[in-house]
This record gives C-alpha cells, structure tokens and sequence, in this order.
C-alpha cells in the first residue's frame, strides 16, 4: 500500500523538463544521489499530475525520509508515493511544510516545545540544508522524535 505524502508544487529547486520526460527517473536519481543518499534497490517514476512514486528497499528509515524528501522538495512535484520498505527498523519522522516567516527556531518550538533544540532538525535534513538560515515556504522537512517522543501543540 502506497502513502501520498503532499509537496507544494511550486516549491524546490528545479530540475528543468520533468514530467513527460522519458529521463525523468534518471533526473531524479541522480538528485537524490547529489546529496549522497543511497539509491540502490530504489525506483522512481513520475507521472503527468507531478507525482513520483518510489519503490524498493531503502537502508534504513532515516535515508527513506531523506529519499523522499530530496525527490518531492522539486520544482512541480505535488506529492510522493511512498511504496519503500526499509532494511533496518526505525522511527518515522514527522513532515512538516515551511510557511512565510518560518525558522528552524520557530519549528522546534513548536514541535518541541524548545526553540534551542533547532539544531536537531537542521541535522536531521542534511545535506538536503547546508545552512540552518536557508530554508523556503513550501519545502517540506523531516522532524525527529525527540528521545522517543515528540511534542504535541
């Protein structure tokens, strides 16, 4: 059973000619290998409404975020089916969809009641962010349990 995890379409950086385009899985590999992610028993494919569905094994549930995320935070994705198992166990994070004016502060307050503890969620969403000030409305980013659990406001 697939899950659709929604992305803002106008959102991400852009990759050129996507949808309708015969590369489109290779595109989307080597995004997701720019950052190092492992894509190995890993496939992709996009159809017309901007949706990429991915499949196979990922190692563990950490690099399957991180695989979804570095495919749907593209320029006219809409949404990611998720259809990865994973080798290795783990918690599943939360998503959370950048708004106007939000920062990694403002995120783990509201997610962890600290807004101190923003480094957790900027570690958890390398190397997709390489600078804790650069995030944009629309990208989705992974929020990590908190030593078991997370807050709920």
């Amino acid at each position: 059973m697939f899950g659709l995890i929604p992305f803002v379409k106008a959102a991400g950086r852009g990759l050129g000619k996507l949808f309708g385009d015969d590369d489109a899985e290779e595109k989307l590999k080597k995004e997701v290998k720019s950052y190092d992610l492992e894509t190995d028993g890993v496939n992709m494919s996009v159809d017309e409404d901007g949706v990429v569905t991915v499949k196979g094994e990922a190692a563990s549930q950490e690099m399957k975020e991180k695989i979804i995320l570095s495919v749907g935070n593209i320029e006219g994705v809409s949404g990611v089916k998720d259809g990865l198992s994973t080798r290795t166990a783990g918690r599943a994070s939360r998503f959370h969809t950048v708004e106007r004016g939000d920062t990694l502060s403002a995120i783990a307050q509201t997610h962890y009641g600290k807004a101190s503890l923003y480094p957790k969620i900027f570690d958890a969403n390398r190397p997709m962010l390489k600078d804790p000030d650069e995030i944009y409305p629309g990208q989705v980013l992974r929020i990590p349990d908190l030593d078991g659990g997370t807050r709920s406001v």
